[in-house]
């Protein structure tokens, strides 16, 4: 029996709703558990980071149709071409992100944002870039994109699941800088995974976007903070991402999930 289009919607709708919240609220539990067993922030949060990829790869490999969905994608062939496009919307995400990012912080502050920089540098250099270069990317992949989108692509189109773990993944970081700053990211890692189905091309963004963050000073970015320059690249990324969005939706065929040995282990 086919399901009525407002049933359905709603079914969507819930669990766009229950799939974050869930898997959110454990994630955060875990964390609080973590942060008073070790008692210090940078290092748990690196801990639960690697747990997560040990849990959510577990799952990947050993159940791998838990969090598989249909259709599948295209052969892997035409990815090296899909690569190229990638890195363009990638360099137009930090911009576009930074810039916003900035000209928030520049306006109104964000005393979230100065508390979570003061925490990194208390923890020292050492755990800040294990956690900045390592866990955050690795187990923020498995989480979001391994875990939530998955979930939600069971249910939900492309566009809505990637909607709902880009808000997710910014509201998590707990304050408006960051959550500009990682939201474009966010879109576009979404999108990377629907059209590889893998996650360490994920990984290697997130640690670039970190990297990038990391190393190039403020200063150089300054000229950015502004609303000029925040819209008119924010308007770019979005130009660039629905063009890739494209690609994505076209570049996927009907077919059966993926079993034990395909492309949905973690890889």
């Amino acid at each position: 029996m086919t399901t009525p289009p407002i049933t359905s919607r709603l079914l969507g709708i819930g669990w766009c709703a229950l799939v974050p919240f869930a898997v959110v609220a454990v994630y955060l539990g875990l964390g609080t558990f973590a942060v008073l067993l070790i008692g210090e922030p940078i290092v748990a949060t690196s801990v639960l980071g690697m747990l997560v990829v040990v849990l959510v790869g577990s799952v990947r490999i050993q159940r791998p149709r838990w969090l598989a969905y249909a259709p599948a994608p295209r052969p892997r062939s035409e990815i090296p071409r899909f690569g190229w496009t990638v890195l363009g919307c990638a360099a137009l995400a930090f911009l576009a992100g930074q810039s916003l990012a900035l000209w928030i912080h520049v306006t109104v502050g964000s005393a979230g944002f100065d508390a979570s920089n003061q925490t990194r540098h208390a923890a020292g250099t050492l755990a800040t870039l294990l956690l900045t270069l390592v866990a955050a990317p690795a187990g923020e992949e498995a989480l979001f994109r391994g875990l939530i989108y998955s979930l939600l692509r069971k249910r939900v189109n492309i566009l809505a699941s990637t909607l709902v773990t880009a808000v997710v993944f910014g509201l998590l970081h707990g304050n408006a800088v960051q959550f500009a700053s990682t939201l474009p990211l966010a879109v576009l890692l979404a999108l990377v995974y629907e059209r590889t189905r893998a996650l360490w091309p994920c990984v290697l963004l997130h640690l670039g976007f970190n990297l990038a963050a990391a190393l190039v000073p403020a200063q150089a970015l300054g000229a950015l903070a502004n609303p000029a320059s925040a819209v008119l690249l924010c308007l770019a990324f979005a130009g660039c991402a629905l063009g890739l969005y494209r690609r994505v939706a076209g570049g996927t065929e009907p077919g059966a999930v993926q079993g034990a040995g395909g492309e949905c282990a973690m890889q």
